[in-house]
């Protein structure tokens, strides 16, 4: 097929850090992929799995790994299906399985999409307030004004004062809550009451993986979403018998193909879908755009985060976030 490979790291300055229970980052490194034929050009690009110890670096040797196998593919469908076999879900695999969607839409002149027989539009995404003190996070939840769902990053210092701070100032959004792994079981026990009484949605990840595995036995009054507890369909049994919902993104995954086969597995098992992502430009949240048209929760905020975007870029009119432009992706 005559396939042309590339790819390079980009970084992304963060409009404030980005802060949790885990991190604290002012910035990430992500890595472009365009593949090219016959004068058509398939973008994509993927942060990794920092957790799992992906690095821009570690995701440009992983892609370098395959090239040959990409570029002398015979066809598109067989560039993904050898990638699931070749490369563990990741973001080398992301990038590469998004560029190829993209790049055979392009071929084909149809919208990724229209190639799935699945209808479109726009979707509505929460935004992330990054771990601060209580007074600190009321005023950014003050500032997010034109969001009615918002995404506390919380730790297992003072989380209910947070979230209580948040309330105050936002009597009527939404609040979910993502403590990235930072809860022990007994808090989970002890704050789930809590969580419910001041109109928390859902709780994000509170265990971390391996601790998790009392919830098959735990009734809550909040729904619980597992997060790094789920990286592909691999995982799905075990999740879905301790959680009510399950966080879909694609750099986790390995790319749109696996979280196709994830979506499914989830609406399938009556599980509910919240698509998410590890920040990044447009281009990133570009494909999480087709995941999010069957999705229960959207977090695709990652652009409204940095400094810059790519362009063209995605449309967000306040929360309402549009389909991609055909010249960024799909």
């Amino acid at each position: 097929m005559n396939i042309r490979l590339d790819a390079k790291k980009v970084y992304w300055p963060l409009k404030t850090a980005f802060v949790t229970s885990q991190d604290n980052v002012s910035g990430i490194d992500s890595v472009r992929v365009q593949l090219t034929h016959d004068g058509a050009v398939g973008h994509a690009e993927s942060l990794g799995v920092d957790y799992h110890g992906e690095t821009a670096d570690s995701i440009l040797a992983d892609i370098e790994s395959v090239r040959h196998l990409v570029e002398s593919s015979k066809n598109l469908c067989s560039v993904r299906e050898r990638l699931l076999q070749v490369l563990p879900a990741g973001g080398a695999r992301n990038a590469l399985d998004c560029a190829a969607w993209d790049l055979e839409a392009k071929l084909q002149g149809q919208r990724v999409w229209a190639l799935l027989g699945m209808p479109v539009q726009p979707v509505e995404t929460m935004i992330t307030l990054t771990l601060d003190t209580p007074a600190a996070m009321a005023t950014q939840a003050l500032a997010a004004a034109d969001f009615s769902v918002l995404k506390l990053k919380v730790d297992a210092i003072e989380p209910i004062a947070c979230i209580e701070a948040v309330r105050e100032a936002r009597a009527d959004c939404q609040i979910v809550i993502d403590a990235n792994s930072d809860w022990r079981l007994e808090q989970l026990q002890e704050w789930a009451p809590l969580c419910k009484s001041l109109g928390v949605a859902l709780i994000e990840q509170p265990l971390a993986v391996g601790e998790d595995e009392g919830l098959a036995q735990l009734s809550l009054d909040v729904p619980l979403c597992a997060d790094e507890s789920i990286q592909d369909t691999a995982q799905f049994d075990y999740v879905a018998a301790r959680y009510q919902a399950v966080n879909i993104k694609l750099d986790k995954t390995g790319g749109l193909t696996e979280a196709l086969q994830l979506l499914g597995r989830a609406r399938r098992g009556n599980i509910q879908v919240f698509v998410g992502n590890m920040l990044g430009s447009s281009l990133a949240m570009a494909p999480a755009f087709v995941i999010a048209q069957q999705s229960q929760w959207v977090d695709l905020d990652g652009p409204l985060l940095q400094v810059d975007d790519v362009q063209p870029a995605i449309r967000y009119q306040g929360s309402r976030m549009y389909a991609p432009d055909r010249e960024l992706w799909g």
